[in-house]
């Protein structure tokens, strides 16, 4: 993150704390040259589940995954706020316009994101 030059670093930087504090078991690192993140799944091993678009033409996006292979997905994401866009039944895509844009979308993203971790 140090050697990051992007438009919205201080947005990437919030919502890097707001994933970090969803739960302590998740882990950061880089994968797919971009900062990504992990967390134990079913099976006790770390699985990658939410990296950072950073060639995104506007504003910032995580991608919501299950590890490199697609899988199928089953389960449920509850999203009143519909900040989800689905790629795929395993993949999605949380968008955000700056920094302001993140505040207003806490609350729901961290709900999100529980969720998500939890089905891994």
């Amino acid at each position: 993150m140090a050697a990051l030059d992007h438009p919205h670093k201080a947005a990437i930087e919030t919502l890097r704390g707001i994933i970090m504090a969803v739960d302590p078991v998740i882990g950061e690192g880089i994968k797919w040259n971009a900062p990504s993140f992990s967390a134990p799944s079913v099976t006790g091993k770390d699985e990658w589940f939410a990296t950072f678009h950073p060639r995104a033409k506007s504003g910032v996006q995580i991608i919501l995954h299950r590890g490199a292979k697609v899988r199928g997905y089953t389960g449920t994401i509850d999203d009143p706020d519909q900040l989800l866009e689905w790629l795929a039944t395993d993949r999605a895509r949380l968008s955000f316009g700056d920094e302001a844009d993140i505040a207003p979308k806490r609350e729901p993203l961290t709900m999100i994101l529980r969720q998500w971790i939890v089905q891994l």
